[in-house]
């Protein structure tokens, strides 16, 4: 079957970027922000066991966004009401200070633009436990914020994540597309190369040439060789 549509991981695939290096700065100024309404430690402690449960879920009814918050404010003590507006102001206000730790990776926008010009559907297929402003900021700062991409898998989107195979299921659905029509592109074997196989999707792993050949993928290279698989028309 023909492809129609190429989902690109965004950390460590479309951005230079590391979360043992973003993760730590990040928290601090997120608990900076609401130091006043709860102790930095306990925020931290349950902002990563909520996560873990969006991380979880196997509820199709249900938003990461909506599992998140279901098991966040209650835990936290802090009404919902309370504390959004300060979240909403962390990401328009304090979260652009952490520009200077997303890099762009120039192939990575080349491989993008090709995509787009050669006429199929392009998604960001990231982690979803992100809202759309946190990914779109970070997409910009990489260098990819003005391409017109399908589909961007933030948490008010997506009701699965990966690791999950479900995750892939679902953007096949939300674009339309079988999951045999679609090419998963990623730098992770166990969130992006496996899952997306078993739901039926192609795969190419991103090594930058560090990966042996034993790795299950259907094509593997960096993103200038997927470039070039690109230009063949796979």
């Amino acid at each position: 079957m023909p492809i129609k549509a190429i989902l690109f991981d965004l950390d460590g695939t479309l951005v230079k970027d590391s979360m043992d290096t973003f993760l730590p700065p990040y928290f601090a100024a997120l608990t900076k922000q609401v130091a006043h309404l709860t102790p930095p430690d306990k925020f931290i402690a349950q902002l990563t066991a909520s996560t873990r449960a969006m991380v979880a879920n196997t509820d199709p009814t249900r938003t990461m966004e909506e599992i998140f918050a279901a098991d966040f404010f209650p835990k936290l003590g802090v009404a919902r009401e309370t504390l959004t507006p300060l979240l909403d102001d962390f990401y328009a206000r304090e979260y652009p200070q952490l520009r200077s730790l997303i890099q762009p990776i120039p192939d990575a926008r080349r491989a993008v633009e090709l995509a787009i010009q050669r006429g199929y559907q392009v998604v960001v297929a990231t982690m979803p436990v992100f809202p759309g402003t946190a990914l779109r900021q970070r997409m910009e700062w990489g260098g990819l914020g003005d391409l017109p991409f399908a589909l961007v898998t933030d948490y008010e989107i997506m009701h699965a994540s990966k690791p999950h195979s479900a995750y892939y299921r679902e953007i096949a659905a939300l674009i339309h597309c079988a999951p045999e029509d679609c090419v998963m592109v990623g730098n992770e074997i166990e969130n992006d190369i496996m899952p997306a196989k078993r739901a039926g999707m192609k795969t190419f792993l991103v090594t930058n040439g560090t990966t042996g050949k034993d790795v299950p993928a259907d094509w593997r290279g960096t993103l200038k060789n997927f470039s070039e698989l690109l230009e063949r028309r796979f």
